[in-house]
Parts: structure tokens; C-alpha cells; sequence
């Protein structure tokens, strides 16, 4: 196929030469299945109970038997041409397992029905167990599976133990009424309804056996300290076939070898972003600044107890021994060396993670930071590997916001550096080795970038707080314009520009972006030949084509700019309903994550892209990677950790995978959105050191090491500055210090003024732009032909880029 044939004309051709097709392929699908399974977590397994034995008669209970979910709502959703729920999985498995048919004719029946009255999978409320059907069930089997699902999507935030009821802004209200009439404490709780399941199911069996299917951080203290429940298996948000995933590792078909890529603790309030979450809708203060997750319960003051379960933490069926650890230093080079042994019986992998501490100084530090990773082959009983893992000693500094150090620098405070590896943050052991600084060094000198203005006191890692310099950020709302009215940036569709008629038999006289590709001319010669008015539509969202829904780029026929399409992310190329394509849904980012292992993200990455591009897309728009903060975080579902260098590697798994097919990935949404409450227009307060030592640490990692053609800014406001109007964020930190040599966008219908995202360094204003603002601001001198020309030019790269 010739360059751009795909965006141009749209075929309905299937990718593979031999005339197959990949979306919704049994190949795909098998991808996504088996990547469930990678990173679904066994918590618990008293008594053995898992995995089931062949041909076990069980009893499925809870209505999520049934009503499964497959992911999160909003642009994280996606049309697929079935969905496998954990009976019909388990009764795909007939010969492995017995079914007690009664309980599931039972939730059937009742599910069915409310999903026919509009219900949604995931917002039904849990039916009491009839007595009759619980006493055949205790007739048939002393094993029961309990399923508990939670739904949450974009837009809306989980409700606090704080709540006063009041209403937020800015919300998918319906969602957040439904949620709040299910679950009394909300869904990070029981239900009460849940509860009394529990404790009449675990009452009445010998065995009962708990499968969580959600989308992140989660109550589960009930499964730790209740006695009468012997396993548990959190399978996350599995996508299609997350029921047939879940149900073959219950049976033993595979091993678990997920591990938590958040703190699970037992109170919401236990978790130090949540304490204000919803104090305004207008901001957010990141006080706990960088003790975050497990920085914060492994360092805080009687923290460690409120933890149920570590991050990093994930059981197996079989047993595996650490041994012949060594840690060695050479010319600012770290290796660890781990030997691991499988001494159970069954065949499994294991997950080695190497932590370390740094000395307290005068900047404060957490306990133990994730250094390195790696997840081992699967490994047969007796069967050992030597696994390897390498970092800098520089990977160990800290950001000096304030100057304790040196202002504005990456530095190694001087003193001992300690190293803990393991198998999660808790139960990792401190190695003999250690690594001494013998002075404060500094490893990294930048300049002051996005600095706070109103952020008060931040924590320290005594648990007590400083105060923090405060400034000014009105002068960011200045416009040289006059504001644009707030219900004309609601939703817009883009214009179909009006262009000069030109004979479609003849060449075109003007220059053609073809010739830029073919190496005729240069970049910089075909965009000085563009007029002011064709580089102010081509910085704005382009009306769809084909099966695309959210806008393309380009669009210029005259000079031969293409139309590319764009496509929601990210557990599946997103095509509505109406356009009957159905794609694979891969599981959500979170189950992703907990694989800990950058090469099936990079598989499901390539499954992926290749889906949209066989559907003539040529954006992806995904992975998102902001940081698990709070529990609290409506779309945490999207989002790999609360660990930034698991969330990079993850995210630059995929990346690899998807622009392997010649389709753009977009790293979203950057930066510091961790909050769905008014999230166009709600200012994220944090210190420089926790911008970059947490929130933008992920992104970091997944542009150098992954190179993303683009990148798309978030909603909200960073102390005080729209991140899409953030001239540090951009052409400061992304840019300046990281050479991203890629394309921003924003997301779509932001707030922010067009003009000023495109001097800031945000090069597409989407869904739709405003030229006629462009080419105003132009004229009164706000902004400059140079600077248009810049985001025309990284516009037209990435076009380049896309076959």
C-alpha cells in the first residue's frame, strides 16, 4: 500500500497481506486473555483451596457472577462483539469444574433483566441469596466463589468517608446518584447488601473463595481477617474474556503471577491524598507532596499498619526461593544479581523487585523507592534463572526545589545508600551491599519550573510539615483577547473549512507534503509556503472519516496534508457502537500494570495499533498514565500504579508495541490529572519536587525511552497555569530537558485559549480550533509566524511518521 492510502481513502482491506483480518481476531483476543491472566492477583490461599481440583463441584454467589465488567466507562470503553462473564467461563471449563447450574440460572435471570431496564454491568445492586437455593447449594458442594464487580468511568469521582452529600461540579451526575444509592459508605466499601452476602455464604461452606473483578484500590480487610474465607483472587477489569482468564486460573490453567501495583489499605482515609479530596472542586492540594502509596506507608509514622496488603505483593500456587543475591557497583552502575529457584510443584512465575533507601539529609526521603524490576520465564518446578537487573547510581537522586542542596538540582545527599530486594516492598530484605556517597553531588542541574504559588506546607518524611514560599499565578489568565463565551467551547464539532476550487485532473501548483516524505524539499520550505490562514485550521481538529468518532489531523487538499483519524484509548480501539465495528477489549491499565512486565504490555500494544490501523486510524490515543494518588480517582482504571517507574516501563511497553505498526501512540493526560470533579478548571497544587520526583517521573521514562509521537495534555490547571497552556510543562520539561522531538495536543474542548496553548508549546488544539482566534492574536502581535510555525511543523512530522 502507498503512503497514506489508509487515511486517505479509507479501504475496507483487512492488514495482513493474505486477506486476514486482525480486529476482534481469535489472535487478539487470545492476547488479551492471556495478558489477564499475567496480571490478575492471588491475595490469599489458606488451606491450599486454589487452584480448584479437577472435576470440583462449586457454587457461584453475587450477582457479578453474571453482571462482569469488563472496563471502565467514557473513552476507556469499547465495542466488542461479546463479553465472557466468570460462569460462562467456568462453564467453558466443564471438564475441569462441576456447576451448581441453580445460583447461576438464578443471577442470570435477575441480571438479564435489569441489564434490559438500562442498567449498567457493575451498578446493580446485590440480591439477597433465597433460602431454598442456598440450602441446595450446601447439598450440592462445600465450595463456594463469591464475585464482587465495581464500575467507574470518566468524569466522576468514588465518594469519600468524609462525604457531606453536597454536589460536586462538573460531574456525570446520573452515575454518581446510581453509585450512591448502591453503596451507603461508597464502592471502595461493601455494600451493606454485599456484606450480608459474605457472611451468609461464608457461613454456610466449608470453602469460600472471593473474586474481585474491579478497576483499582479496593477494601479488601475483609478478606484478610475473615477466617472463614480461604482465597482470593482480585481479576481487575480482565476485558472481553476476563471471566474465561479468571476462571482458568481458579482451575488451575496457569498460575497467578500478578502482583499489586498499588498499597491496598483498609480505610480510605488511611490514604494521605484522600483527606481533602473533595474539600473544593476548584483545587486540589497535594500536601503529602512526594509520599505517595508506599512511599508514604513505608516511611509515615505508624503508617505501615494501616496497610492489608503491600504494593508488590501477589501469592502463587507454587513457591519460589531467592537466593545467591548480589549487589555490585562500577563506575556509577549498579547490577543486582538474583538467583530464583521454583521450589513448589507447580510451574509459575515470580517477580523480582529491588528497592532502595537513601540517607534522610536535608531533603527528606521515603523509606524504599521501586529502583528495578523484573518478572522471570515461567519457571518449572526445580527450575531456576538468574535474573539481572541494572540502574545508576544517579536514578537514586532527589529534586531540591527549595535550595537545602542546590536549588533547582537532581542530587545525591551524601551518605549510605541501602539496598532491599524481594518480592514486594514489604518483605524485600536489605543486602550487605550498600552504596556510599561520600559528599552531596549534583547530579543534574535544571532551572525552576512550575513551582507552586498557593501550595502552603507539604509533608515531610517525620510526618510533620514545612511551608513553602507562596506567589502569584493571576497573570496567567491574561488574554489578549477578548474571553471566549464558556458554551462555545462545549462539545463543538470542527468546521469544514471553505477552499479555493482547483481541477482535480491537474496537479496542484502549490507544494505537496508528499515531497517533504520523498526527500524533495524540506520541512521548513513547505510550511513558509503555507498562508497564516492554512497554518490557523491546520493547528485545530478535522471532521471525521470512516469509523473514526473523535477527529482527525491535517486536512489540507491543496497542499496534499492528509485527514488523519484518531481513536480512543486505552483498552481497545474505541468505535461507537452505530459504526457496527467490534474490536477487542484488552484488560484495563491497572491489571496491566500488575503484570510487571513491559513485554506483554508491548504485545497488547502491537495487537492494538494494529486494530487501528486496519481500520484507517492513524492516532491511538493512549496509554494514560497518571498516577494512582488516591483511591478516590474515578478513572484510575485507565492508569497503570502509584509507582512512577513501574508506570513508565508499562507505558513504554505499549508505546513500543503500538507505533511498531507505524500508528502514533499519545501519552495522556500530562500531567497531574488525578481528579475527574471539575476537572476542566480545578488547579492541581504540588511542589516542584513532587511534579517531578512522582507525577511526571512516568511520562519522563516513556519519552526516553519509548520516543511517543505524541503526547496529550490534561484538563486541569498546575498551580495556577492550564497544563495545555503550561510553557514550563512544555517547551521547558517536555521539550527542553526531555528532546521530545513529538506533537502535543490537548484534550478535547479544553478551557485554555488556543492562541496561548500554541505559544506554550501545545501544537493541536482538539476536538476542534479556533483559526479565526489564531489569525486575531496574530494580527495584534500575541503571538508570532515563528511560533505557529513550530506547531505546524511538529503537526506535519507526525503526519510523516503515520503510513
Amino acid at each position: 500500500m502507498n503512503k497514506w492510502t489508509r487515511v486517505n481513502y479509507h479501504p475496507n482491506l483487512p492488514l495482513k497481506e493474505d486477506g486476514t483480518r486482525v480486529t476482534a481476531s481469535k489472535e487478539h483476543i487470545e492476547i488479551s486473555r492471556n495478558a489477564a491472566k499475567e496480571g490478575m492477583v492471588l491475595i490469599k490461599n489458606d488451606k491450599n483451596t486454589l487452584p480448584l481440583s479437577r472435576g470440583k463441584k462449586v457454587a457461584l454467589f453475587g450477582k457479578a457472577t453474571i453482571d462482569y465488567v469488563k472496563g471502565g466507562g467514557g473513552s476507556g470503553d469499547v465495542t466488542v462483539p461479546y463479553i465472557t462473564n466468570l460462569a460462562e467461563g467456568l462453564k467453558a471449563l466443564e471438564r475441569q469444574v462441576s456447576l451448581f447450574e441453580d445460583s447461576v440460572f438464578f443471577y442470570e435471570d435477575y441480571v438479564n433483566a435489569l441489564y434490559k431496564e438500562g442498567k449498567q454491568p457493575g451498578l446493580i445492586a446485590e440480591p439477597e441469596v433465597p433460602a431454598e437455593l442456598l440450602s441446595k447449594a450446601k447439598a450440592f458442594t462445600d465450595t463456594a466463589i463469591i464475585s464482587i464487580s465495581r464500575y467507574s468511568g470518566e468524569g466522576w469521582d468514588r465518594k469519600a468517608d468524609n462525604d457531606d452529600g453536597r454536589k460536586h461540579k462538573d460531574v456525570v451526575q446520573d452515575l454518581v446518584d446510581v453509585t450512591d444509592s448502591l453503596f451507603e459508605r461508597g464502592d471502595f466499601y461493601l455494600s451493606k447488601a454485599e456484606e450480608a452476602l459474605v457472611k451468609t455464604i461464608s457461613e454456610s461452606f466449608e470453602h469460600t473463595i472471593i473474586v474481585l473483578n474491579i478497576g483499582g484500590m479496593f477494601d479488601v480487610s475483609w478478606i484478610k481477617n475473615n477466617d472463614k474465607i480461604d482465597s482470593a483472587l482480585i481479576a481487575w477489569q480482565g476485558g472481553m474474556e476476563g471471566g474465561l482468564a479468571a476462571a482458568e486460573l481458579l482451575c488451575g490453567i496457569g498460575n497467578p503471577s500478578g502482583k499489586l501495583a498499588d498499597t491496598f489499605a483498609g480505610n480510605l482515609g488511611d490514604y494521605p491524598g484522600t483527606a481533602h479530596f473533595h474539600d473544593s472542586d476548584d483545587y486540589v492540594e497535594y500536601e503529602e507532596d512526594v509520599y505517595v502509596g508506599y512511599r508514604y506507608f513505608e516511611t509515615i509514622k505508624d503508617a505501615a499498619k494501616k496497610v492489608i496488603y503491600p504494593f508488590g505483593y501477589g501469592l502463587s500456587y507454587t513457591q519460589f526461593n531467592l537466593n545467591h543475591i548480589k549487589v555490585s557497583e562500577d563506575k556509577g552502575k549498579v547490577t543486582v544479581r538474583v538467583n530464583v529457584t521454583n521450589v513448589g510443584s507447580y510451574a509459575g512465575k515470580e517477580v523480582v523487585q529491588v528497592y532502595f533507601g537513601a540517607p534522610q539529609g536535608k531533603l527528606g526521603k521515603p523509606e524504599r523507592t521501586l529502583i528495578g524490576f523484573k518478572k522471570t520465564a515461567k519457571l518449572q518446578p526445580g527450575q531456576s534463572q538468574k535474573v539481572i537487573i541494572e540502574f545508576s547510581v544517579d536514578d537514586m537522586a532527589s529534586y531540591d526545589d527549595l535550595g537545602k542542596v542546590k536549588k533547582s538540582a537532581y542530587v545525591l545527599e551524601k551518605g549510605k545508600y541501602k539496598f532491599y530486594v524481594g518480592t514486594d516492598v514489604r518483605s524485600s530484605k536489605k543486602v550487605d551491599t550498600e552504596y556510599v556517597q561520600d559528599e552531596d553531588k549534583v547530579v543534574l542541574q535544571l532551572t525552576e519550573k512550575m513551582a507552586p504559588a498557593l501550595l502552603q506546607k507539604r509533608l515531610l518524611a517525620d510526618g510533620s510539615y514545612e511551608m513553602l514560599p507562596q506567589g502569584d499565578s493571576s497573570k496567567y489568565n491574561e488574554n489578549a483577547l477578548k474571553d471566549m463565551p464558556m458554551d462555545d467551547t462545549e462539545l463543538p464539532t470542527p468546521k469544514v473549512r471553505a477552499e479555493g476550487h482547483r481541477c482535480c485532473f491537474k496537479p496542484s501548483e502549490k507544494p505537496q507534503l508528499i515531497d517533504v516524505f520523498d526527500g524533495k524539499m524540506l520541512l521548513d520550505d513547505f510550511v513558509k509556503a503555507l498562508s497564516d490562514e492554512d497554518i490557523a485550521w491546520l493547528l485545530g481538529g478535522q471532521p471525521n472519516r470512516g469509523v473514526a468518532n473523535t477527529f482527525g489531523y491535517g486536512n489540507n487538499d491543496e497542499f496534499g496534508i492528509p485527514n488523519v483519524m484518531t481513536a480512543d484509548g486505552p483498552a481497545g480501539l474505541r468505535i461507537k457502537p452505530e459504526a457496527a465495528v467490534k474490536t477487542t477489549a484488552f484488560p484495563c491499565a491497572t491489571l496491566l500494570a500488575c503484570t510487571w512486565d513491559p513485554e506483554v504490555t508491548e504485545q497488547v500494544g502491537i495487537a492494538g495499533g494494529e486494530e487501528v490501523k486496519e481500520n484507517n486510524i492513524g492516532v491511538w490515543l493512549t496509554p494514560a498514565m497518571n498516577i494512582h494518588r488516591s483511591p478516590l480517582c474515578g478513572r484510575n482504571f485507565e492508569y497503570y500504579s502509584e509507582d512512577p517507574l513501574l508506570t513508565g516501563k508499562m507505558a513504554a511497553g505499549m508505546i513500543r508495541g503500538i507505533q511498531s505498526n507505524n500508528v502514533a501512540a499519545t501519552a495522556k493526560h500530562f500531567a497531574l490529572n488525578n481528579k475527574e470533579t471539575n476537572r476542566k478548571n480545578s488547579d492541581s497544587r504540588a511542589s516542584e519536587r513532587a511534579i517531578r520526583e512522582i507525577y511526571l517521573k512516568g511520562f519522563e521514562i516513556a519519552v526516553k525511552e519509548a520516543h511517543p509521537w505524541s503526547i496529550m495534555t490534561s484538563y486541569n490547571i498546575i498551580n495556577g497555569r492550564r497544563a495545555s497552556e503550561n510553557e514550563d510543562l512544555l517547551n521547558g520539561i517536555l521539550r527542553g530537558e526531555w528532546g521530545f522531538d513529538g506533537m502535543v495536543t490537548t484534550d478535547w474542548w479544553t478551557f485554555g485559549e488556543h492562541y496561548k496553548e500554541t505559544a506554550a508549546g501545545n501544537d493541536m488544539k482538539m476536538g476542534c480550533g479556533f483559526p479565526e482566534r489564531i489569525l486575531a492574536a496574530l494580527e495584534k502581535g500575541a503571538i508570532t509566524r515563528d511560533e505557529l510555525n513550530k506547531a505546524a511543523k511538529n503537526i506535519l512530522r507526525l503526519i510523516l511518521r503515520i503510513d
